[in-house]
């Protein structure tokens, strides 16, 4: 007999939890993997996700120091206004995603997915007792220091 999954943390290894976003707009839909440190959204010919009708830089999505995920927005957009907003990187206020958190640029949807057992939005995966019950304290994020390099964020195309 296989043995019973119990759930424990959300601390996971450094980008692990497949992140991704499932777009859709008006030429189909598709997932575009998160597997880089900085993944630039817009209409320009050197970003990772090229959509036309967008701005040349409309987003980035940066995978921070503390392994999350977070929205940048650099052009207009509507968002699900469920993620936990943070200062700023690069100057411009970004937002954490959780699964689950959608934005719309132009005519395109995303959403953002991650493995539930990486998504450090809640301990135990929120499952624990249901929502809103008490959780017991999970150990300190672990040190990400050097997982990755530090990224800047370029200049967008004229």
């Amino acid at each position: 007999m296989a043995e019973k999954y119990i759930p424990t943390t959300t601390h996971a290894p450094w980008g692990a939890g497949n992140p991704h976003l499932i777009l859709s707009g008006p030429d189909g839909h598709g997932q575009l993997p998160l597997d880089r440190d900085l993944v630039r959204i817009g209409s320009s010919t050197d970003v990772e996700c090229r959509l036309d009708g967008l701005e040349p830089l409309h987003a980035e999505v940066h995978h921070d120091p503390n392994d999350e995920y977070v929205l940048v927005l650099h052009g207009p957009a509507e968002t699900s206004a469920r993620h936990e907003p943070i200062p700023s990187i690069g100057g411009k206020p970004g937002e954490i995603l959780r699964t689950g958190a959608r934005f719309v640029l132009g005519e395109w949807t995303f959403i953002y997915s991650r493995d539930e057992y990486a998504d450090h939005g809640k301990p135990y995966g929120g499952r624990q007792g249901g929502e809103g019950a008490h959780e017991p304290h999970q150990p300190a994020r672990p040190d990400y220091t050097g997982a990755h390099p530090v990224i800047t964020t370029p200049a967008p195309e004229a």
